[in-house]
């Protein structure tokens, strides 16, 4: 049996620096998006520091750190450069990803299976350096045993697959997609592990998956700054906000809706 502890809203600010270095300027300026999303209700803010910075800038990680009054989520690669910036940076937390430079967004979960010895380390050294660790992954059950294993304490489920389900109108990819979510986060969290979801959620979807008791955090990027870009940023998380309250208001007695 679950039970509903508040939901968080991380808000990824990647995008708004994807528009600033589409003309290489300084704006718009991230770090004035991340303080006008936190004004407006959200409780953290998400940023990835890419290989190839195509978006996030080095300079954007220490002042998200130096001038932001919530926690700072740093993704990035397991890479030694990464490494040093986020000990450096010692931001509340790291989420490590899969990256590839030939990607557009972030494709799929980290392999954890595959990749624990390389990743043992990493997650050690941001421990001991005081960063709370995350590792995105596929709500599949071997990877999840192995994040508990290797002792972080979090993980974020891709979400992307549903999304897109949801998004196309294929019902029963949809469906499968979902159960998959519902029993990860069920499996995540009898292991004793945070859960976190993020990649694809819109409001209909952060909705429906903030009725599962067992996720405390939703990272939330693109499809904001989308919205933003219409209604404003603010009114963009107080919506996003709003449809994750109406999720979790629907969580019965068994923790799901």
């Amino acid at each position: 049996m679950s039970t509903a502890s508040p939901l968080r809203l991380g808000v990824n600010v990647d995008h708004v620096a994807t528009l600033r270095n589409a003309r290489g300027g300084a704006l718009p300026d991230p770090v004035r998006a991340a303080l006008l999303a936190i004004e407006a209700g959200a409780d953290g803010i998400t940023a990835h520091l890419r290989e190839d910075r195509r978006h996030i800038r080095d300079a954007d990680m220490a002042r998200l750190k130096a001038e932001i009054s919530k926690p700072l989520n740093f993704e990035m690669a397991a890479t030694d450069e990464m490494l040093a910036i986020a000990l450096a940076t010692r931001p509340h937390a790291v989420c490590l990803v899969p990256e590839r430079r030939e990607e557009l967004t972030t494709e799929g979960g980290l392999d954890v299976v595959g990749q624990h010895k390389a990743l043992a380390p990493a997650i050690a050294r941001l421990s001991d350096g005081g960063i709370r660790v995350s590792l995105f992954i596929a709500a599949d059950p071997a990877q999840i045993e192995m994040v508990a294993r290797l002792r972080a304490p979090v993980i974020e489920i891709h979400t992307g697959a549903w999304c897109d389900a949801v998004a196309d109108g294929d019902r029963a990819k949809a469906e499968s997609e979902w159960q998959r979510i519902t029993a990860g986060a069920a499996l995540a969290r009898a292991a004793g592990l945070e859960v976190h979801a993020g990649h694809g959620l819109d409001y209909a979807t952060a909705e429906k998956i903030a009725a599962l008791g067992e996720i405390a955090e939703l990272n939330i990027g693109y499809y904001m700054i989308g919205e933003a870009l219409f209604v404003g940023l603010a009114e963009t998380v107080r919506a996003m906000r709003a449809a994750m309250d109406r999720g979790r208001g629907k969580i019965a007695g068994n923790g799901r809706a």
